[in-house]
């Protein structure tokens, strides 16, 4: 069982917790948009009793092609992370790609997230347990999970033990994803609290050519299949219009899917849990 990372009184990581969900955009796009994603998965969580983290990105650099869209930046992003967190009573978490956002994101984030092509990185990783704060590493698409043991200890050598880490599948072949449950065991054997990231394991990475494609029907059944195993936390990019969503849209779930997706996820949780 893995070690329990406290994020607030309602919101738990690990042990025999209830699974948290980590949701909202992948692009903080508008301050429209953001807003009532927000809101409305607060709306949702709150009805079901789901411990619930806001995301999104204020800087999607690692697009397929240069002319995609990116996102506001880390200054305009903060800033508007800082009013969902402040509007709503929400605890919000985002992606960092340089190791000198880690301390302007740490005074607004309550989870530092580093993607998945940047696991590796040791001055990013540092910099971010640093902060204090929880960081959530995304295994590389690339990497074993026994491989992140020693993400792990990068961590850990700053002192800070609030480490989540995530699966989002691992390459097969060209273009192409598949998840093995089993490293979400793997992973939790090192003691800490995993995430099973729903929507970017159905991704075609540059199955479009000059942008990302993927499979969202895929999303609630990989979901079912990771609670059953046993994980901490639920990963999952949400958008009131997918289709015509500025960043990943193919493996986003709709917004308005989201209440149905989660029912038989919080069954599995509770049964595979005893709750």
């Amino acid at each position: 069982m893995s070690n329990v990372i406290t994020l607030n009184e309602n919101i738990k990581f690990g042990g025999n917790n209830p699974f948290v969900l980590i949701a909202g955009p992948c692009m903080l796009e508008s301050e429209q948009l953001v807003m009532e994603t927000a809101e409305k998965i607060k709306e949702v969580t709150t009805k079901l009793n789901v411990p619930f983290v806001f995301k999104g990105s204020f800087d999607k650099a690692n697009r397929s092609s240069i002319y995609s869209h990116r996102g506001p930046g880390i200054e305009k992003g903060l800033e508007l992370l800082a009013k969902v967190k402040e509007t709503f009573d929400l605890p919000v978490t985002s992606d960092i790609h340089e190791s000198y956002q880690a301390e302007l994101a740490g005074q607004v984030l309550d989870i530092i997230q580093i993607p998945a092509f940047l696991c590796r990185q040791t001055d990013l990783l540092v910099a971010s347990g640093k902060t204090n704060k929880i960081v959530n590493v995304k295994k590389g698409q690339f990497l074993a999970p026994w491989d992140m043991k020693n993400v792990v200890t990068k961590l850990q050598e700053t002192g800070n033990d609030q480490i989540l880490l995530t699966e989002r599948g691992t390459t097969f072949g060209y273009n192409n994803l598949v998840v093995d449950m089993r490293s979400l065991i793997t992973m939790r054997e090192m003691g800490v609290p995993v995430v099973f990231d729903a929507t970017h394991s159905v991704q075609i990475p540059g199955g479009n050519g000059t942008t990302t494609g993927g499979k969202r029907e895929f999303v609630p059944y990989l979901s079912r299949a990771a609670a059953a195993v046993g994980i901490d936390s639920i990963f999952m990019e949400v958008h009131p219009d997918p289709d015509n969503a500025l960043s990943d849209g193919p493996n986003m779930v709709k917004l308005d899917n989201l209440e149905e997706v989660l029912k038989p996820i919080i069954e599995i949780d509770r049964l595979v849990k005893q709750l």
